[in-house]
């Protein structure tokens, strides 16, 4: 599948809300934020339960080799690498699918199922699993699935599966700090007010008072961490 041609489509899927997350930014404002994780004490707003959580599911294994490999060719299917970025895999893509499985259980049933009914179909069609299909016959096969609209009744399960393995990927992907890259996100990235324009100001005989200057508008404070004393006034 071309990514350009059919990215309306991946963002029609339930993506969720991690797709707002940000990370692409300048070496300043990387700098800047792995200072307030450290103050924060490395636990990106997370409890120790929680943290806990996560360990315990990546210390887990769901996919067989097999099913990895199938989910690492089908998310290639879906985006494959371009002229602007890497691949699904080459983003982490597998990984993330992986955990997913873990952290959501209902996933499992139907896209454990949803691998079987792809090989039993090749199988069927072309008398090998879908591993060992040619390129040629994996579009082929998944051609029938990857368009609802279009696809024969009996192909009904199948179509669910590929839904559910196209939002999994585009989710996956496009929360990667590759995808974020792709598509330009910037992210939740500070706006830097440098007060009214000095001939605004001139022009309707006004200007700043030196406390406003030193405490609003001072360029080299920018990326500063406030603090704050007793009183609540700002250090």
């Amino acid at each position: 599948m071309d990514r350009r041609e059919h990215i309306r489509l991946l963002l029609a899927g339930s993506f969720g809300a991690g797709l707002l997350m940000t990370t692409g930014c300048t070496a300043e404002d990387r700098e800047l934020s792995e200072e307030i994780i450290r103050q924060a004490g490395g636990g990106y707003g997370r409890n120790a339960e929680e943290m806990a959580h996560d360990e315990r599911l990546h210390a887990e294994t769901f996919f067989t080799e097999e099913e990895f490999r199938m989910v690492a060719v089908l998310a290639d299917i879906i985006i494959p690498a371009d002229e602007v970025s890497g691949s699904a895999t080459d983003a982490g893509v597998p990984d993330f699918i992986e955990f997913m499985m873990k952290d959501f259980p209902v996933f499992q049933v139907p896209t454990r199922g949803g691998l079987m009914w792809l090989n039993n179909q090749c199988r069927s069609r072309f008398g090998k699993a879908f591993l060992e299909c040619s390129e040629e016959q994996k579009i082929e096969m998944i051609d029938r699935i990857a368009w609802p609209d279009d696809a024969a009744p009996e192909m009904e399960y199948g179509v669910r599966f590929f839904n559910r393995m196209r939002n999994l990927t585009a989710t996956g992907f496009f929360t990667s700090e590759m995808g974020v890259r792709d598509i330009g996100y910037m992210g939740n990235r500070p706006n830097f007010w440098d007060g009214v324009p000095e001939e605004v100001l001139k022009k309707h005989g006004l200007s700043y008072d030196q406390k406003t200057l030193d405490e609003c508008i001072k360029a080299e404070d920018r990326n500063r961490i406030a603090e704050w004393d007793d009183d609540a006034n700002l250090i």
